[in-house]
């Protein structure tokens, strides 16, 4: 049974093979506002990458499609994944919280694998510095897509 306070740990209690789709999105409502969004995600046995960037320069969001300044889509390859996973690994998964405040800018991060029986997605990475590689990582493969 899982245990929302303690969570799953990836790498430990979430193997590679289970995870199935992982979501991290950034969003700035105020002056420059800005959205960012990365997946990366398992479709017919293939792993893909996915990114969004919104941007409403001196002005003020919520970004919508109309602000899109950049999107694509690639399939990565093994080892690529296996990057991926070793930046999510550490990491710990636990109920999602919703929460009626407003004005955060995120991130907001939800991993979700085989058998998590659609409560337990909510992610944090093992250290702040982990997400910044995660960041980087996602920075390299939106050049890789040439969009």
């Amino acid at each position: 049974m899982y245990d929302s306070k303690t969570g799953k740990t990836v790498g430990t209690d979430i193997l590679k093979e289970d995870i199935t789709d992982f979501y991290y999105t950034v969003e700035n409502i105020n002056y420059d506002a800005f959205y960012q969004r990365y997946r990366f995600y398992v479709e017919d046995g293939k792993y893909l990458f996915f990114h969004e960037s919104r941007e409403r320069k001196n002005d003020y969001g919520p970004c919508t499609e109309n602000d899109t300044t950049r999107i694509g889509t690639i399939e990565l390859t093994q080892d690529q994944w296996a990057a991926f996973f070793e930046l999510v690994k550490g990491g710990s998964v636990t109920a999602r919280a919703e929460s009626a405040e407003s004005g955060g800018s995120g991130p907001w991060l939800y991993l979700y694998w085989k058998n998590d029986q659609s409560k337990y997605q909510q992610f944090a990475f093992s250290s702040y510095a982990t997400q910044q590689k995660f960041e980087e990582f996602c920075k390299a493969l939106v050049t890789a897509t040439g969009e």
